[in-house]
């Protein structure tokens, strides 16, 4: 294969040092020099320079023999975490979550009495209203809704239930301000919401609560299939555990863009 031309601004040596921290990898946490140099297509010589000069920076450690990175090549990582918004952070998360599900997946935010789209990886169309950044929908009907309105604090909470229009949407609709908290002290106590096709006929959606460093839920994400092909227990049982995994993922890049831009601003 033959290699793009570069400009007259590249600077090769930069490239060839980024392709040694690369050659570390999970399945490789340790290498030798001839280990880096094969991996990398450089030379012994050239390998070892890189690999002495990356050690007197702190971003290498080695025994003498073999050189392992150090923990502060995450610092290389902080710098874009610390910019990104939260749909920037959640997206390649939802995208891992849909390939290994196969149902569409979202991430939203409490606007008022509504939640808000913010970030969003679909399957198929599953609802008669399309769903993009943007949609709103009332909290109250919604398992992303439910999820937020449990981490309110109870005075918020109340206002809520008090000032609420909660319209019977479908059938299957909780209706009532009883009912409704019920519900949430179910999903506060368990730590996510199911509900069951009471925003649309036909569509069931679970969701799991994002929170901040203080454990304030900001966000929820959720994972939505048609009833005709995930039962309750489906759901609970096949799509719980990832949706749960990927909020704690989330919740761990969330940490680290809050620390670094923390760390940032007190420099």
């Amino acid at each position: 294969m033959t290699e793009e031309p570069r400009g007259a601004h590249f600077v090769q040596s930069l490239e060839r040092g980024l392709a040694v921290i690369r050659a570390f990898d999970a399945e490789n946490p340790e290498l030798t020099l001839s280990d880096v140099a094969r991996s990398t297509g450089l030379t012994r010589a050239a390998a070892r320079r890189f690999l002495l000069t990356l050690t007197d920076l702190g971003y290498v450690h080695s025994d003498g023999r073999r050189f392992a990175l150090s923990a502060r090549v995450l610092e290389l990582g902080y710098a874009y975490l610390s910019a990104l918004t939260l749909p920037e952070v959640a997206e390649p998360h939802l995208e891992r979550l849909v390939a290994e599900v196969r149902e569409s997946s979202s991430v939203s935010v409490l606007d008022g009495d509504d939640i808000v789209y913010v970030a969003r990886v679909p399957t198929s169309r599953i609802m008669r209203v399309a769903i993009n950044v943007g949609t709103r929908f009332p909290a109250y009907a919604t398992s992303m809704g439910r999820v937020q309105l449990a981490g309110l604090p109870e005075d918020e909470l109340a206002a809520y239930l008090e000032r609420a229009d909660l319209r019977r949407l479908t059938s299957h609709t909780l209706d009532t301000p009883d009912a409704l908290r019920a519900e949430l002290d179910t999903v506060r106590a368990q730590g996510w919401a199911l509900v069951d096709q009471e925003l649309e006929e036909g569509l069931r959606s679970i969701a799991a609560p994002i929170r901040d460093r203080s454990g304030a839920v900001i966000a929820a994400v959720n994972v939505s299939a048609h009833a005709s092909r995930a039962s309750r227990d489906s759901v609970r049982e096949t799509l719980l555990p990832p949706l749960l995994d990927t909020a704690a993922r989330i919740e761990a890049d969330l940490r680290v863009a809050s620390s670094s831009g923390r760390s940032a601003g007190a420099r």
